[in-house]
């Protein structure tokens, strides 16, 4: 074994995790302009290891990394990495499943009750003058406490669970479909559901969870939109590509729901002229859920900790990170 690594960094970290373990690691980083998938594949051969958030490794980038033993994900999921193509080339993917998740769950419930306040439309109009219409436009100010909704969730892994304890502590009901969850594991505070389609029914609120597979793209369409109705709102903080775009924009302009906040989107950045740009009814952020101070220290000591236990040769070798995950036989490191 090599007494050093060269290990990549496609994007910023937190400095505490390269420090922990520049022992014996030697850090590349990527500038913004060069971190497309042509200029990774033309270098990828160079490294030891990769430490990558949103970064994309393509099975063209990953047949190119001849060197590469781990990629570690700061963060927990895993669509932004060919598993298939670094399964083959035994190339361990690892990730920091939990890391993130009260910060994401508290931009859940952020993005949850602006919408519900309409407060996007509000901030707007003191920006513009209109004061006085906040004051008496009723019908577009006045909305239902959320202590009468019943929030939905999309799939219960960790993100979810801190979503539950955040809603319910403000008086929501809290019901759940996934069905990679037993019942009996869900907490006494959330309710499962049998179907998707129950889950829309009965939500004023869907707030998604679920990892984006074959399964899930496009999983939230106009059939989900109709069935959680003209008060219902829908959050996501996972992946953009589990709402049907196209379908959430008929949506919204035909006011089928209330209105959506998305931290993430199907095309990520989106393009100047997407089509819910000027949309008041929904509230858009870029992917930040997991900004957090603490959340963003912990992912970058656990990722470097993880590009440790591969250097060291302590690991294990399991399926696929995450509750979710079909069984699969990929080179994968679990953290503790």
């Amino acid at each position: 074994m090599s007494n050093n690594w060269s290990v990549l960094l496609p994007e910023k970290i937190h400095d505490v995790g390269p420090e922990s373990i520049a022992d014996f690691a030697k850090f590349t980083s990527v500038s913004k302009n060069n971190r497309n998938p042509g200029e990774l594949r033309s270098r990828i051969s160079e490294f030891d290891a990769i430490i990558l958030r949103h970064a994309k490794l393509t099975k063209k980038v990953i047949e190119n990394a001849d060197n590469l033993k781990v990629i570690a994900k700061h963060g927990a999921g895993l669509d932004n990495v060919d598993i298939e193509t670094a399964s083959r080339k035994n190339i361990i993917v690892c990730n920091t499943p939990g890391i993130n998740s009260r910060a994401v769950a508290e931009h859940t419930v952020t993005l949850m009750m602006a919408i519900r306040r309409n407060l996007l439309l509000a901030d707007q109009n003191v920006r513009n003058g209109k004061w006085s219409d906040v004051q008496t436009d009723w019908d577009r100010f006045s909305r239902s406490e959320v202590q009468n909704d019943v929030v939905g969730l999309f799939a219960f892994g960790n993100v979810a669970e801190e979503v539950a304890k955040l809603v319910t502590g403000l008086g929501m009901k809290c019901i759940a479909y996934d069905p990679y969850v037993d019942d009996e594991a869900l907490p006494d505070t959330v309710d499962g559901v049998d179907n998707k389609e129950t889950l829309f029914n009965r939500s004023d609120v869907v707030s998604i969870h679920t990892p984006l597979t074959e399964e899930t793209r496009h999983s939230v369409s106009s059939a989900e939109f109709h069935a959680l109705g003209e008060d219902g709102i829908i959050i996501n903080t996972a992946r953009g590509a589990i709402i049907d775009q196209n379908a959430l924009v008929s949506a919204l302009d035909q006011e089928t729901i209330l209105g959506a906040g998305l931290d993430v989107l199907e095309e990520e950045p989106p393009s100047e002229d997407h089509p819910l740009f000027d949309n008041e009814r929904v509230i858009l952020t870029p992917h930040l859920g997991g900004l957090s101070n603490e959340a963003t220290y912990n992912a970058s000591l656990r990722a470097a900790e993880n590009v440790r236990s591969v250097f060291e040769g302590k690991f294990r070798t399991q399926q696929l990170i995450g509750k979710h995950s079909k069984k699969s036989g990929h080179n994968t490191l679990s953290s503790p």
